[in-house]
């Protein structure tokens, strides 16, 4: 699976983002969801296919932590976009400076 369809789902985001935090077993994961075990072991699946997980057995547990390194491609597609919203946030403060000046000079 490629990252995007990983990203896709809100339960894999919100996984992700536990994981970017600290390593945690898959218990203490699906501690934190109402799915059940066997749903949050799919979507780890999903993000280790991905690569955005990395794991490790401990004893009799499995510890997962985030890879961002994958979402580096996310990052630099989404980047073209962030050009197009500066553009825009700055054309509407110009537009605001200009519409403050005539309501200063109106006074």
């Amino acid at each position: 699976m490629d990252v995007y369809a990983a990203i896709a789902e809100p339960n894999r985001r919100r996984m992700l983002s536990m994981l970017a935090a600290r390593e945690l077993p898959v218990g203490a994961l699906a501690a934190e969801f109402d799915i059940t075990f066997q749903a949050v072991s799919q979507h780890l699946g999903v993000l280790y296919e991905a690569g955005l997980v990395t794991r490790r057995r401990q004893g009799r547990e499995r510890l997962y932590t985030a890879n961002p390194e994958p979402l580096r491609e996310v990052h630099e597609w989404t980047g073209q976009y962030q050009r197009f919203w500066n553009d825009r946030i700055d054309r509407l403060n110009a537009m605001l400076i200009k519409r403050r000046r005539k309501k200063t000079r109106a006074s």
